[in-house]
């Protein structure tokens, strides 16, 4: 399943790990650690040493906060994604926002994917990525407001809707021009659901495998794995990578992470025992 954006083609022959990289004040993980610009550069040569395939770049956090005007984020976002570009030309990188103005600068500063979290609540989101021959996530938030939380929510068929959901977004996306190889789709863990839809979505993920779209899973330091856990972010790792494992098995293609060196050990060994990929060396039996 080959994955290509703005000509810069993924290795079809690995689980693909997208690393996190916040420029906002307030994340849930972080906490603003990747703030100021200097820091955040770093970061991402920290990530891409580590092994990861692509960057995502946020200015603004999920949950709900402060409001963050639209020129705010993206200077945010561009003052990171132009340097980034300059010092990893090869490098995929995204940016994680919901807005088709930030997108479109973003685009414009060197981004090659628009990670959009919410559903698309801007159409024209789409036009602007296929204008860019970016590509695109399109992820199932339940029709909620962009960073807002879930109250009682509900679905006939979690599994059934979030599909459905998802393969007309990506179908709107080809139709809107976006290449077919640079469409992802992602079940969207706790975006409009509970911890009891989120555990069913990673239970049952092979359905939306099945779909021909190449699934992005957004699992990393959820509320999900912490209610599992009953745990706070920091100590939601060996959850998190319990969850990636099962994901991977059940055919994910690309892992959203805060933690990139362990989530890459455990999709390699997930990929070498479905046959994916060969020891890394080969030493037990042979001296």
């Amino acid at each position: 399943m080959t994955i290509r954006f703005r000509g810069k083609t993924l290795p079809d022959d690995e689980t693909l790990v997208m690393a996190i990289v916040n420029r906002t004040p307030d994340s849930f993980f972080d906490r603003g650690r990747t703030y100021e610009l200097g820091v955040a550069l770093d970061r991402v040569d920290q990530v891409v040493a580590e092994g990861a395939h692509l960057v995502d770049i946020g200015g603004v956090k999920a949950a709900p906060g402060a409001e963050v005007p639209e020129d705010e984020e993206i200077r945010r976002v561009v003052e990171l994604i132009e340097p980034v570009r300059d010092r990893h030309p090869g490098l995929v990188i995204s940016v994680d926002t919901y807005r088709a103005s930030v997108a479109d600068a973003a685009c414009r500063a060197g981004a090659d994917v628009v990670n959009d979290a919410w559903g698309q609540p801007e159409a024209r989101t789409a036009v602007v990525a296929a204008a860019h021959g970016a590509g695109l996530v399109c992820t199932h938030a339940g029709g909620l407001p962009p960073r807002t939380r879930p109250h009682r929510i509900g679905y006939d068929d979690v599994v059934a809707d979030v599909t459905a959901d998802l393969v007309r977004m990506a179908e709107t996306a080809l139709a809107a021009g976006v290449d077919r190889d640079g469409i992802l789709i992602d079940p969207g863990h706790d975006f409009g659901k509970n911890s009891r839809h989120s555990l069913r979505l990673t239970a049952e993920l092979d359905t939306l495998v099945a779909t021909g779209w190449p699934v992005l899973c957004a699992l990393s330091r959820k509320d999900f794995v912490g209610e599992v856990l009953d745990v706070l972010p920091d100590e939601r790792l060996e959850g998190t990578l319990a969850a990636t494992a099962v994901s991977t098995w059940l055919g994910a293609r690309m892992f959203r992470a805060h933690d990139v060196a362990a989530t890459l050990k455990v999709t390699r060994m997930v990929d070498a025992l479905m046959g994916r990929r060969d020891l890394a060396v080969g030493r037990r039996g042979l001296t």
